[in-house]
């Protein structure tokens, strides 16, 4: 019989939150409200807003921005619809395509758009927008870089290549070049090309593979080619330097932003004369990760960096947590004596998790997804599993239905990835929470895959990823660790997929388990010295470390931060609902100094900084509105 349970230490919190949901707390429930938001006051302390361009009507469809060395155009990736079937596929006017959107700010005050570079067909752009001029002996022009994630059947990833030197006429170079997987291209989350002189190379995201640092030459963008991949968690084992620190929880290591430049060999630590070419990885729970790219076919680790053990931003709070990791993006600044990482975390709530009854009972790593119905501190959840595989739209008729099992918590398995009997491609894991939903389940958990886990290394690492398409959310969701989920079902740990009856199989019946909650924040910005690596401070909002704004003020976390061309004391943030930020940089770490909020609330996905006409111009691209342009006034207005 169904058991699931929830008891709260607090009256008042179990009836006020339990049976509430996030909607507040999600960026598409901003503009226009009278909640869900941070009400602000415009631009503040050296930012002050020149222009704003409306892009989009449609809440969520604004991804990252770029802008061309001379800071003429910028370019602004479309998301797209939720559901790729709504795309019209043809780059239409009133409601194109996922894509990019084309913008020439020549004049800051009048950003006007001039075109639209459609994206093929289930397939979509979103963190990895790149331009640069490109002088090799194949191309000589600007050069746009966008990545490509799957959003549906017919949709393929790699890297899209274009010759913007025309921003009005956009040609096609290339499209979907990266890995290979099993059936066509592999996903990419983020990627950046550079030009290193006689040749240019690509470096991307691979989102399905542990081999995830995947580099391309480019040098003819008609013909790229893969010419090096890295698996950067078994390289540092090797080298006795593992960049996960599992002692504290940070397990989940793995490739999500990078950049690459060129700086002097002492700015980084190493010895002799002369520049080298660094590419500076975040990798998630690994923290931020260096290495001499000099030749892109053989990177040379340098160092990574250390979460300390307990969150600084809580610990100044009075409260002793685990960081949260989430290394997600950095850049150098101007002098390269510094670099800025920015920790995204969209779950203010951390969680403890435990299997309470047979052999394996005990408490287990886990984390709470924060775009799902939350389960307030003080709360315990009690219920007991059932295994139902991957949880995806095209497994969801062999789920076994609450109603069939009596059972309350379905576990679902992250993926696939590198599954060779998987019926089905990889999906969200919103995809999996809303089958849970729809096979009427109480609570979902959602296990870490082989690659996930590091091949078995890091088996209690887990990873709640991100809301990737539109549903209404009625159940909480948990992720564990691949180990867990095992055990759960009083199997041993396993992370290859070939041995017979690793798995549990559909319709298990597993033992029961507990689940409760801790606040411990949104995600926030480290500081570090280029050359020991060392934190040398943090910042975040005053917001996003108060339990009171837990809910209902949209997504309180940092997003990207892009650091002046010129000015070294001077980085700029993309901070979702916070608006954007700026940031006075010194050895005495990272003080705000400036920033915009809109009266009815904001949404900053990216943001890029630029020179014109001896002004730094800041660009920001909010996801439910467009093109906001900003200038610093350093010193005040």
């Amino acid at each position: 019989m169904r058991s699931m349970r929830v008891a709260c230490a607090c009256a008042v919190v179990a009836a006020s939150a339990v049976g509430a949901s996030i909607a507040g707390a999600h960026p598409g429930q901003q503009h226009g409200l009278d909640t869900g938001h941070l009400a602000g006051n415009g631009a503040w302390g050296e930012l002050e807003l020149v222009s704003k361009l409306r892009l989009t009507d449609e809440p969520e469809q604004v991804a990252d921005v770029a802008v061309d060395p001379k800071g003429e155009y910028a370019y602004l990736a479309h998301w797209g619809e939720e559901d790729c079937a709504a795309n019209a596929e043809t780059g239409g006017v009133n409601d194109p395509d996922a894509g990019a959107w084309v913008v020439d700010i020549r004049d800051p005050s009048q950003p006007k758009k001039v075109s639209f570079i459609a994206h093929s067909q289930d397939s979509r752009p979103g963190e990895g927008m790149h331009v640069l001029h490109v002088s090799t002996r194949s191309f000589n022009g600007n050069m746009l870089a966008m990545n490509n994630e799957q959003c549906g059947k017919n949709g393929r990833g790699g890297i899209s290549l274009y010759d913007v030197s025309n921003p009005a006429k956009p040609t096609k170079l290339s499209e979907h070049f990266g890995d290979r997987g099993q059936t066509d291209t592999n996903d990419t989350h983020s990627a950046f090309v550079w030009d290193a002189g006689e040749k240019a190379y690509a470096v991307m995201t691979d989102n399905f593979e542990s081999t995830d640092v995947d580099i391309l030459d480019i040098t003819n963008p008609k013909r790229p080619r893969l010419i090096s991949e890295m698996d950067v968690n078994a390289l540092t084992r090797a080298l006795g330097d593992r960049v996960s620190q599992s002692d504290i929880g940070l397990g989940d290591s793995s490739l999500h932003d990078m950049i690459v430049k060129n700086v002097p060999r002492s700015s980084v630590g190493l010895a002799g004369q002369g520049n080298v070419w660094v590419l500076l990885l975040s990798y998630w729970d690994g923290g931020y990760v260096l290495f001499n790219i000099d030749n892109p076919a053989n990177p040379v680790y340098i160092d990574d960096t250390d979460y300390d053990q307990f969150d600084p931003q809580m610990l100044a709070e009075g409260k002793s947590v685990f960081p949260e990791g989430n290394g997600h993006q950095a850049e150098f600044t101007a002098d390269n004596r510094f670099f800025i990482g920015t920790d995204e975390d969209f779950s203010p709530y951390g969680a403890q998790f435990q299997i309470t009854s047979g052999l394996n009972a005990g408490t287990y790593p886990a984390g709470h997804f924060g775009w799902t119905k939350i389960i307030p501190p003080g709360t315990e959840v009690t219920g007991e599993t059932v295994f139902g595989g991957f949880g995806c739209p095209d497994d969801r008729a062999s789920i076994p239905s609450a109603a069939a099992t009596g059972k309350d918590v379905i576990v679902f398995e992250r993926g696939p990835v590198e599954h060779p009997a998987a019926g089905s491609a990889a999906c969200f894991f919103s995809e999996k929470v809303e089958s849970a939903q729809l096979a009427g389940y109480d609570l979902v958990l959602i296990a870490n895959h082989h690659s996930g886990s590091d091949g078995g290394f890091e088996g209690d690492a887990q990873f709640c990823g991100g809301q990737g398409h539109a549903f209404t959310n009625t159940i909480p969701a948990i992720c564990i660790g691949h180990r867990a989920m095992h055990l759960l079902f009083n199997k041993a740990a396993s992370y290859d997929y070939s041995a017979t009856g690793s798995e549990p199989a559909i319709g298990a019946i597993g033992e029961s388990m507990k689940v409760s909650t801790t606040f411990d924040g949104w995600g926030y910005v480290h500081l570090f010295d280029s050359v020991t690596r060392a934190n040398l401070g943090t910042y975040a909002i005053p917001e996003a470390h108060k339990e009171s704004h837990a809910q209902g003020y949209g997504d309180l976390t940092v997003h990207e931060v892009a650091t002046d061309p010129v000015d070294s004391e001077r980085a700029y943030l993309s901070y979702y609902s916070g608006g954007m930020r700026v940031l006075d940089v010194s050895q005495n770490g990272l003080a705000e100094v400036g920033g915009y909020l809109a009266e009815n609330g904001s949404n900053f996905w990216g943001v890029e900084a630029y020179r014109r006409d001896g002004h730094t111009y800041v660009l920001g691209s909010d996801r439910d509105y467009g093109l906001f342009v900003f200038r610093n006034h350093k010193g005040g207005h």
